[in-house]
């Protein structure tokens, strides 16, 4: 136990020694100092110190040993708490290891349903009649959607690990997220108009689409027979991605919560019923990417989302790029 006590207060004890050692040094440089009164203060000061160090150690194992106990219950005590201690860790590492096991079979079987949605998508686009192309695509879409947004739910927790920060094109990534979501708009009457005053931003490309998508997704599903807007530009040093449409728009009280896991509006009146997982998974990925995310919305006439990203020196410190 003595080595214990010792060993926890390395650091400063060290500390204490070094401060006399330099005290020493400054009177054997300094005439003015007597080195033997020095040396006298020294000496006393280790013998207090030590015997503070003994004090210390008499207190403080006393405690360790009342807590450990020494009659054969408190000693039986002690075992059972050991044993159950080790048990729980053991049920913890159990169910850690069932976890990752479901999430692998999960994300595998994901990855297989993808396989049969691809040959679907190029079915549908061998339909001529576009009424019924476009009804059957959007029920695709939704499954689509729903599935990717369950991949990456489970790829969230494990973010860190997969990041790439790099210098990123805004226009091939939005144009790619917009195509997709093409057949949707035309059924719904709805068009894009961009203006992209910064062309790039450094960040992980992967997730920063991911991010785009739930935004035009909510966008799109929410607003009809009207343009939505894409912009970026820069403000206070900082650029923005900004996203506007001129759906429904949220209701005061509902905008505190709009990023909550599962809420959904309560006069949702969207033709695909919501999940209430698009913001939140937005506002998940954006916080290790470093964005920020605003929303400002009038009931009746829209939602202005805007994406922003941290300022140019802080991504350089953060990614070296």
């Amino acid at each position: 136990m003595i080595k214990h006590f010792f060993i926890e207060r390395r650091s400063w004890i060290l500390f204490i020694f070094f401060l006399e050692m330099i005290f020493l040094f400054i009177a054997y440089l300094d005439p003015l100092i007597s080195f033997s009164s020095a040396l006298y203060i020294f000496f006393l000061s280790i013998i207090s110190f030590s015997l503070f160090l003994i004090f210390r150690y008499n207190k403080e194992t006393k405690f360790y040993k009342n807590m450990q106990g020494d009659s054969p219950f408190e000693k039986i005590v002690q075992n059972q708490m050991t044993e159950l201690r080790k048990q729980l860790l053991d049920e913890i590492s159990n169910m850690r290891t069932e976890l990752e096991e479901e999430k692998d079979e999960l994300m595998a079987w994901v990855h297989e349903v993808k396989i049969p949605l691809s040959t679907m998508r190029l079915l549908i686009d061998r339909i001529e009649d576009e009424k019924v192309k476009n009804q059957i695509y959007y029920e695709w879409l939704r499954v689509h959607l729903l599935l990717d947004q369950q991949l990456h739910y489970k790829r969230i927790r494990f973010i860190e690990n997969d990041l790439i920060m790099e210098k990123i094109e805004f226009k091939p990534l939005i144009y790619k997220e917009i195509k997709d979501l093409q057949s949707w708009c035309i059924h719904k009457g709805i068009g894009f108009t961009i203006d992209l005053k910064v062309k790039e931003v450094v960040t992980d490309g992967k997730w920063l689409a991911f991010i785009i998508r739930q935004l035009l997704t909510n966008a799109v599903k929410y607003s009809s027979d009207a343009d939505i807007e894409i912009e970026s530009f820069q403000e206070n040093g900082k650029t923005v991605l900004q996203i506007k449409d001129y759906g429904r728009g949220i209701k005061q009280k509902d905008l505190p919560r709009i990023f909550e896991k599962g809420f959904t509006s309560s006069d949702n009146q969207s033709s695909s019923p919501a999940t209430g997982m698009g913001l939140y998974l937005a506002k998940k990925v954006a916080e290790p990417l470093k964005l920020e995310i605003d929303v400002s919305s009038e009931f009746g006439k829209g939602t202005t989302v805007r994406l922003i990203f941290p300022k140019k020196n802080e991504m350089i410190r953060m990614t070296g790029v």
